[in-house]
């Protein structure tokens, strides 16, 4: 029997009553990837050696009576994560060489589960691109079609999950790094409530890892089934044992409903500032169809939902003046000189990421402070919505484009082509003021590709849209393996 796209639920039934052991499918997922990862590139650091040891271990302790979340269940993890005695690039070649002395705090999670980890995947360069490739390691192909990008900067997990590379995987999202590759390789993502699961140790090479938590920043599951994401997350949620002095475990609300016909929810499909492809568009409406059907209070518009065009300006606002912070450009005469001659009526999104690479403290606080704003309206929707449903990107996957200047390359939705990073605006609806969002399966384009969409939920109630996923899985099916 192969077991290498069977559910990590699934696998941990098998192990427990003795169907497989951890080093059957440690081997099979291991040989699966010498076979198949050439072309897709996705586990960039194997690390097979220590992974049979785990293994080993693992049928020992199940053989002792041990039983944890996890145990022996083959996993990957981004590279991003510090794993003591493996290389952390995030794919910067100047630090090739950078090898942390110290688990990541969800590394260490993992591992207590008693998860296998394989190895770590791919990432885009300083994890700042939506596409996966780099110096060091190279471009991560999508499984569907290896002309086209995985997305970024979680796409190394994500094609290894399409790929039947291990059952789960971690990965970060800051601008939508894990609904977005999981949309382009129809799979399964969560991005949690904003400082619900610790992420230190998912820090760039050379900064010491402190227990600190970046703006919009958060660390979360990968699967390829919507149970899967839940059972990750249990391991994955509660603060830092660092700031407490104890590890501590955090108690979720449980989700609003259980059944279908008992949902709320608000179906959005347009934006104002960039279109949304045919086939983004249709995956959205698959799943109100579902909804609807499945007895769910279905609406398409509601007077309490924040203001989309000011909640783009936020999110660009906050992202890019944080991620100039975390990595400096250059302050020259040139950007100076660019942001003075924008005109005051230019509100377009490029020329809100260029102010905001000038941003001073004074700006921030007061982008912070419409910030709050907003979440005062997201809780005011949320009295009356359980979830929202909308896209994660406009397009599926596009075909890949290295261009050396992200600033000056262009996303095609349906034959118009808009700035590259204005497609981040779906992803920063949730991220902006730190919600949950889901990322599901929703179909494939008349291409053949795979369309996500995104169920954002309550602040801290993550329950409620991972629930929302399981039902509608069981209504519209989930993932399917590349053909």
């Amino acid at each position: 029997m192969e077991w290498s796209y069977h559910s990590a639920e699934e696998l941990v039934a098998a192990l427990r009553v003795g169907a497989v052991t951890s080093v059957d499918l440690t081997d099979e997922a291991i040989a699966r990837i010498e076979r198949g990862d050439e072309v897709v590139n996705a586990v960039c650091v194997p690390d097979f050696d220590r992974a049979r040891a785990a293994a080993r271990r693992a049928d020992r302790a199940r053989a002792r009576g041990e039983d944890r979340p996890l145990l022996g269940v083959p996993v990957t993890v981004k590279e991003s994560y510090d794993i003591a005695g493996l290389p952390t690039t995030w794919g910067m070649p100047a630090h090739r060489n950078h090898v942390p002395a110290e688990d990541a705090v969800q590394v260490s999670r993992l591992k207590a589960a008693g998860a296998v980890v394989l190895g770590k995947t791919n990432v885009p360069l300083g994890l700042q691109d939506i596409q996966t490739f780099n110096e060091i390691y190279g471009t991560t192909t999508n499984p569907w079609d290896r002309g086209r990008t995985a997305g970024g900067s979680s796409g190394g997990s994500a094609a290894a999950l399409a790929s039947g590379f291990g059952a789960l995987s971690i990965g970060s999202d800051i601008a939508g790094s894990l609904r977005t590759p999981a949309h382009f390789c129809g799979v399964y993502a969560h991005k949690p409530t904003l400082g619900l699961a610790a992420s230190r140790g998912m820090v760039p090479p050379g900064e010491p890892a402190l227990p600190s938590e970046f703006d919009l920043a958060v660390v979360g599951p990968m699967a390829r089934t919507a149970r899967d994401l839940a059972l990750l997350l249990d391991v994955m949620a509660g603060p830092d044992p660092l700031t407490l002095g104890v590890a501590h475990r955090v108690a979720l609300p449980p989700a609003r409903h259980e059944r279908l016909r008992d949902f709320r929810v608000l179906v959005l499909d347009e934006h104002p500032l960039i279109a949304t492809g045919a086939a983004v568009r249709a995956g959205v409406h698959r799943v109100a169809a579902a909804l609807a059907d499945g007895g769910a209070r279905v609406e398409r518009r509601s007077a309490l939902l924040p203001d989309l065009t000011e909640a783009a300006t936020l999110y660009m606002q906050l992202l890019i003046s944080g991620s100039v912070a975390r990595f400096p450009v250059e302050m020259d005469e040139q950007l100076r000189n660019r942001v003075a001659g924008l005109s005051a009526d230019d509100r377009s999104l490029d020329s809100v990421r260029l102010r905001a690479m000038l941003f001073s403290h004074r700006d921030w606080i007061e982008a912070h402070h419409r910030r709050e704003v907003h979440r005062h309206g997201w809780r005011r929707l949320f009295a009356e919505f359980d979830a929202v449903v909308c896209p994660i990107t406009p397009t599926p996957a596009f075909p890949h484009d290295h261009s050396p200047d992200p600033m000056e390359r262009r996303i095609d939705v349906d034959g118009v082509e808009y700035p590259y990073f204005d497609q981040l605006v779906w992803a920063g609806l949730a991220t902006m003021p730190g919600l949950p969002a889901t990322a599901v399966p929703a179909g494939r384009s008349p291409e053949g590709l795979p369309v996500g969409v995104q169920l954002i939920g309550p602040m801290f109630e993550d329950r409620t849209p991972l629930r929302l996923a399981e039902l509608l899985e069981q209504t519209i099916g989930g993932f399917q393996a590349p053909v």
